[in-house]
């Protein structure tokens, strides 16, 4: 069997994420899946290198999946891409080795999370970007950020506080763009579980906000979490930007 490399690149808007969801056809996977099943005439399972929530966007997914098609790598691209909803596109298509995984191959990941803090909420953003009706203090996240950046355990992080994986992440960096009406921040970390970047964006909104101060990320980090109500990001701010493989 051929092993076929996808990267994709979707808004997340009106899909309930990466993942196969409850109603036929809202998720990325289902999309792509369906169109591949009807390009090949088989079963299709498609392997993500990470799988995204309800509403997070990506520049570039990647996805694998084996099949014994015969059909050339520009004549699935364009078949893809015909039959596709719009908010979906496939960038790419090459054959890999057959041992090649999307998830348990990558090395890294690297997410974006895009705020503006205008007098007036753009309609033109309201897709793509955090609204912050609070003006923020950058350099107060970024001082914040520093904690997060190494080898930690992120358990008190968890969404799920039962998960059986280990927690321990290793954040190779954390970028923090301050300009006049917008923030970005940039997450790099050999791997995020669901809702961990966002929480580590609602961590720094909190500090950038002045509820949290700057030295208690890190006791948020170790465990310290009883005097803080942290908040989850939404989802509409965060882009999946890049997954390396060296």
């Amino acid at each position: 069997m051929r092993n076929i490399r996808l990267v994709i690149e979707y808004d997340g808007s009106r899909y309930c994420g990466w993942q196969k969801g409850k109603g036929k056809g809202d998720s990325i996977c289902e999309k792509l899946e369906g169109v591949l099943e009807k390009m090949e005439g088989e079963k299709i399972e498609l392997i993500p290198a990470i799988r995204t929530e309800a509403g997070v966007h990506a520049y570039e997914q990647i996805a694998n999946f084996k099949t014994n098609t015969n059909m050339k790598m520009y004549e699935i691209k364009h078949y893809l891409n015909r039959f596709l909803p719009m908010d979906i596109a496939v960038l790419e298509v090459d054959e890999v080795p057959e041992r090649f995984h999307s998830g348990f191959n990558a090395k890294a990941f690297t997410f974006e999370y895009k705020i503006s803090m205008g007098d007036v909420p753009s309609v033109f953003d309201r897709k793509y970007n955090y609204y912050s009706f609070k003006k923020l203090d950058g350099l107060k996240m970024r001082d914040g950020a520093k904690y997060m950046i190494g080898q930690h355990d992120f358990k008190a992080l968890a969404n799920n506080k039962r998960m059986k994986k280990s927690t321990e992440r290793k954040i190779y960096d954390i970028d923090i763009y301050v300009g006049v009406d917008e923030i970005s921040i940039t997450l790099k970390a050999d791997d995020f579980w669901p809702f961990l970047a966002r929480t580590m964006v609602g961590i720094l909104l909190q500090v950038g906000r002045g509820e949290i101060e700057p030295k208690y990320v890190k006791q948020i980090i170790e465990g310290n979490t009883e005097n803080y109500q942290l908040e989850i990001a939404e989802a509409r701010g965060l882009f999946l930007q890049e997954v390396s493989y060296s």
